[in-house]
């Protein structure tokens, strides 16, 4: 084996070992958001004083709504949860978790916003991922992202009767647009692939809802 050979063969395997390493890190990154929106939608559910049933599938549709959507507009069938029963059963474990420690899960809440930030900080990243795997091109792939975050939240909000957090003034979907962006970014023009770059965009989409909050920045309605 020749010299150039050898150190082809080595790049092959590193970016293979890279592409391991990051897709391990988007379906860790599925779970927690499925897990952590799951939640959203249980504690929302109690907060309208549903049942077991009504929380169950709120939650269940909260986690999964967003995900669906995306896997549906970029041609993936069937969707991806449909292949694997670890989401079912993290959602299985979010809504009793919801209600045996309640009492928690009220403390942090405002629980909504904890976990509705998490979970749509993981989903973006998610979605903007998916959706270049498949090769969609990068502005698209950002849409995605934000298709992937919000819609399970509009679903939940709608079954609660609600206006849906998207069309509030809040900086909501702003952030997922941010961090979609951010992302992007960060792979093309700084070369941070895997957890560095996912920690990076849901770390700024996190502090990009909690300073909109602190200090209510809003968009500007129109009259």
């Amino acid at each position: 084996m020749s010299v150039l050979t050898w150190f082809a063969d080595a790049s092959s395997l590193t970016q293979m070992e890279q592409m391991a390493s990051e897709l391990n890190a988007l379906y860790w990154l599925d779970l927690i958001g499925t897990f952590v929106f799951a939640i959203s939608g249980t504690r929302a559910a109690a907060d309208h004083k549903m049942d077991l049933f009504g929380a169950s599938f709120l939650g269940f549709i909260t986690a999964v709504g967003g995900g669906t959507v995306r896997d549906i507009l970029l041609g993936i069938d069937p969707v991806g949860w449909f292949h694997d029963l670890n989401y079912l059963l993290v959602i299985c474990l979010a809504v009793p978790f919801t209600f045996v420690f309640s009492k928690l899960t009220e403390r942090l809440k405002k629980t909504l916003f904890l976990f509705d930030t998490l979970g749509i900080g993981a989903f973006t990243v998610l979605g903007v991922e998916k959706a270049l795997s498949v090769g969609v091109i990068a502005p698209y792939a950002v849409i995605m992202g934000v298709v992937s975050a919000v819609v399970g939240g509009i679903i939940r909000d709608t079954f609660c009767n609600e206006i849906p957090l998207i069309f509030r003034r809040e900086i909501y979907a702003t952030a997922c647009l941010l961090g979609g962006i951010a992302l992007i970014l960060l792979q093309d023009y700084a070369g941070l692939y895997g957890w560095s770059n996912y920690l990076i965009t849901i770390s700024l989409i996190i502090f990009a809802r909690m300073v909109s909050v602190r200090y209510h920045l809003q968009l500007p309605t129109l009259r």
